[in-house]
């Protein structure tokens, strides 16, 4: 079982990374804009079948990994500090765009829906690159089962997302109106989040490996 410091570090990793712009959160938004709120929620149930699919996948492949290569874990904690540092100046770039500018998308089916969430989940290089290059850094094998740690934190992860998610969905019109009657307020929130994620990777970077 993660310590407590490890989980809470890991679930504002996890809040950094949803509050950051991206294909689910893109898509989650223009859904519910375009086909109102069920048909966000049917959506994050896909996105979010999209996270056990890579959390799993990445939990048994980590486990074999660290057991087995000596030096995988501070590979995969610089190669996690790293895309930190991406996924910031992603925020802070000239010309980025906010997720919340409309997008219309034609009206599907609750099937496809769930099924847009989830491949859409499964195509974002964001989520494979954090599972297989963050996740490792919070688990210590000392502490029990390098599996069970990794599937306790994709958890959080997931749960994480989820809510935050289900807050966007909910209130994504809202959220739209409001930013394009002051799209100063884009400027602070890209400017605040590529400051949390650089923050969180000179930490990460700077980080002793673990007993």
């Amino acid at each position: 079982m993660p310590d407590l410091t490890s989980l809470l570090a890991f679930a504002l990793i996890a809040l950094g990374m949803v509050l950051t712009p991206g294909p689910n959160m893109v898509y989650l938004v223009s859904r519910s804009i375009s086909q109102g709120r069920m048909a966000g929620w049917i959506s994050l149930g896909g996105v979010a079948a999209g996270f056990i699919f890579y959390m799993l996948c990445a939990a048994f492949g980590i486990t074999a990994l660290v057991m087995a290569v000596p030096f995988a874990y501070d590979a995969l904690r610089i190669a996690g500090a790293v895309y930190l540092l991406f996924l910031a100046w992603q925020a802070v770039k000239p010309g980025g765009q906010s997720a919340f500018e409309v997008r219309v998308l034609v009206k599907d089916s609750p099937r496809r829906l769930f099924a847009m969430g989830f491949l859409t989940n499964l195509l974002n290089p964001k989520i494979a690159v954090m599972y297989l290059s963050m996740l490792p850094q919070f688990i210590d094998p000392a502490a029990g089962s390098v599996l069970g740690q990794s599937v306790i934190l994709g958890f959080v992860q997931i749960a994480v997302s989820v809510s935050v998610n289900s807050v966007i969905i909910t209130l994504a019109g809202s959220i739209a109106v409001f930013l394009t009657a002051r799209p100063g307020w884009i400027l602070v929130q890209r400017w605040l989040m590529g400051s949390v994620l650089t923050a969180l990777a000179l930490r990460m970077a700077t980080e002793a490996r673990r007993a």
